[in-house]
């Protein structure tokens, strides 16, 4: 290690027994989200006191000055706030982990729109960013509902990864006779103020299985799913993941190349796309039919796997009536039904 470089530290939090290193000069926070133990925070900057935790042992410091939300009786005792505290030597705090949905309490606050995206002819991607330093703590694969003026809500999946969290990823499908869905497909600018509260729902990656995984999604049910294998990929899990996506056509496959990235990058990923009407202008030469037949095809056996499926019900219906017979667990599988009617939840699209 050349004369320059950070020293790197050892935090111990005392009530899981969890380790994880930490540079001299990046926050704990921050250092404990890489090592992929989440920890709860807000606004990232030192105003709110949601990472707030006790340094049991060792010393701290704070390079941008004593935080606003941490009060000199807090300090005594103490207190810290992980977002803004860097370590000075190795540690041992005391500090609440997130380990399932239920332990984010959902949050409403404004959003705006900072870039719109067409991604095919009837998706189109949103990335909304909250005010200041705010951030919107998440788990991969949950959704956040938009709020309309009239009380109504419309509910999209996340589709980045929470370590990615300066803006938050939608992938919205027009939905025939959806007013909200059309108003982001023709009018809505990028600048736009939106109003969201999230996160909600239970279908997030569990990452306490050595399980092999497979996924499965139908259209824009992919959003979640991207967010889950993103997250996957960054905390450098190994276990085998194959992810099947059914779409009618070709230009149904929105993102198709990122999978496609994936797979050469990641040895454990393997990526199937499946077409259920492919057009002659297409030249489809990949699998066709329906999506979860295909999976059935490749894996009859399913007892020992970890299944995530995400997509319309009547996909998501069709797919764990035949999955039974053929050996899945009811609790090892993982679904999110995107409801597309016009006045009900359009999900991830």
């Amino acid at each position: 290690m050349g004369d320059n470089a950070p020293m790197s530290y050892t935090i111990t939090i005392e009530n899981t027994g969890a380790r994880f290193p930490a540079e001299e000069n990046e926050n704990i926070l921050d250092a404990a989200l890489r090592a992929g133990h989440i920890i709860p925070y807000s606004c990232r900057g030192g105003t709110c006191g949601s990472c707030a935790g006790k340094v049991v042992e060792g010393h701290i410091d704070y390079p941008q000055g004593e935080p606003p939300a941490l009060n000199p009786t807090e300090k005594a005792v103490g207190q810290a706030l992980f977002c803004q505290a860097q370590p000075r030597s190795d540690l041992v705090i005391e500090v609440r982990e997130v380990r399932a949905a239920d332990d984010i309490q959902p949050r409403k606050l404004p959003v705006r729109v900072i870039r719109k995206e067409q991604l095919a002819h009837d998706v189109v991607r949103l990335y909304l960013q909250p005010p200041g330093q705010q951030r919107l703590q998440f788990l991969a694969g949950q959704y956040v509902d938009i709020l309309l003026k009239d009380g109504r809500r419309r509910a999209f999946s996340l589709a980045n990864a929470p370590h990615d969290d300066e803006a938050l990823e939608l992938h919205v499908r027009h939905v025939e006779g959806g007013e909200f869905t059309a108003f982001v497909m023709t009018e809505m600018k990028e600048k736009a103020l939106l109003r969201l509260e999230g996160p909600h729902g239970q279908f997030y990656l569990r990452e306490d299985s050595e399980r092999p995984i497979l996924m499965m999604a139908g259209g824009t049910g992919f959003a979640p799913l991207k967010g889950m294998l993103e997250h996957a990929f960054h905390h450098g899990v190994q276990r085998p993941i194959h992810l099947y996506w059914g779409v009618r056509a070709k230009r149904d496959l929105y993102l198709d190349d990122l999978p496609r990235q994936w797979a050469e990058q990641h040895p454990n990923f393997h990526y199937t796309p499946v077409l259920s009407e492919p057009q002659p202008e297409d030249a489809w030469e990949g699998r066709t039919g329906l999506v979860h037949n295909i999976l059935l095809q490749d894996h009859p056996r399913l007892a020992g796997y970890d299944l995530y499926l995400s997509g319309p019900p009547a996909m998501i219906h069709a797919a764990t009536r035949d999955f039974s017979a053929h050996g899945m667990q009811d609790d090892r599988v993982f679904s999110d039904a995107f409801e597309f009617a016009a006045d009900s939840r359009p999900g991830g699209g």
